[in-house]
């Protein structure tokens, strides 16, 4: 038997569903199981609204392996060379895989406002110029003035063009 269910709770469709769809704009930009919706967002809608928190979008410069943000390079696991010109350009990636470490040479600086604790894991909600994300604490943070930096998984950034899921070569 096929059931259509509408709600506008993620968990609840999640939770409930083997194929999700996701609309926004009054169009669907994203269907497929749960793992799916949440691994690879085809749409920064369905990256930000699936997952708590959900996923961070960040304006970057992207060539070939690399993306720029506030200056510093975020490395990629694929190759971003014809990216449609005009458009606007973001990386997306889950706060489970940006890891907040201690200042360094290389690495994104960004200023930590707060952490929140939720038992089996804690995420800091963190500022990089007037960018606001959240990123994964391990361990302790010692970091009096809330200076530390983000270091990012390159296979869990994702990058989009005009908010639509751009698949680079390998």
């Amino acid at each position: 038997y096929t059931m259509v269910y509408v709600t506008h709770d993620q968990t609840e469709a999640l939770t409930f569903a083997d194929t999700v769809v996701v609309m926004h704009d009054g169009r669907v930009v994203q269907s497929g199981t749960p793992a799916e919706l949440f691994d690879k967002p085809a749409h920064t809608f369905v990256g930000y609204f699936i997952g708590s928190p959900g996923m961070n979008i960040l304006p970057a410069e992207v060539k070939g392996r690399e993306a720029r943000i506030d200056g510093h390079v975020i490395a990629l696991n694929r190759s971003y060379d014809k990216l449609p010109s005009g458009a606007k350009i973001e990386i997306g990636v889950r706060p489970e895989f940006i890891d907040v470490v201690a200042p360094a040479p290389g690495l994104l600086n960004a200023r930590i406002d707060r952490i929140d604790d939720l038992g089996r894991i804690r995420f800091a909600r963190a500022r990089v110029g007037e960018v606001k994300l959240a990123a994964r604490v391990r361990g302790e943070l010692n970091s009096a003035d809330g200076a530390a930096a983000l270091k990012f998984d390159p296979s869990h950034v994702h990058v989009y063009a005009d908010s639509l899921l751009v698949e680079g070569a390998a």
